[in-house]
């Protein structure tokens, strides 16, 4: 065997891997949506985060180029990953905030939900173990372990 094809097949199963890890991403956040576990935008999650830190179960820190230079948002984003790293709480980004803002839905005006920061959160513990929560928590301590903190996913295309 080649070192190409030993190499074609790592990527093979990363594609794989990301696929699985993005399909599980979107069930999560579709599954918290319809039992309203859900705390879209970056000023509410901040709230939840500082009144009830210990139901906070997931977090998803969302960007796009656009987005990329605004200084606010990402010192937003680095405060929240801080907080949930003391609390232990795994924290994934997406590059593709308008596809996640398709998936949480539309404000009461029926204007986007800001989907820059989501989490995903459970007064109740049963509803902790989601197997899509499972694998997404598997997924953050092994990219740890390759001293990825902030592990980046990609959600399927629809």
């Amino acid at each position: 065997m080649t070192l190409e094809e030993i190499h074609g097949q790592d990527n093979t199963e990363t594609n794989d891997r990301m696929q699985v890890v993005g399909n599980a991403l979107e069930e999560l956040l579709v599954s918290s949506k319809k039992q309203d576990s859900l705390t879209v935008g970056v000023y509410e999650s901040a709230k939840v985060m500082n009144v009830d830190p210990d139901s906070v179960a997931f977090c998803v820190l969302a960007t796009d180029e656009e987005y990329e230079c605004d200084i606010a948002l990402q010192i937003h984003f680095t405060l929240i990953q801080a907080f949930c790293f003391d609390n232990d709480i795994n924290v994934v980004r997406v590059n593709d905030i308008e596809r996640l803002a398709g998936i949480v839905g539309t404000d009461e005006s029926g204007e986007p939900k800001d989907a820059h920061c989501i989490l995903v959160t459970s007064s109740n513990v049963d509803s902790m173990k989601d197997p899509a929560l499972d694998k997404l928590r598997v997924f953050c301590e092994e990219r740890r372990g390759a001293y990825d903190w902030v592990p980046t996913i990609t959600l399927p295309e629809r």
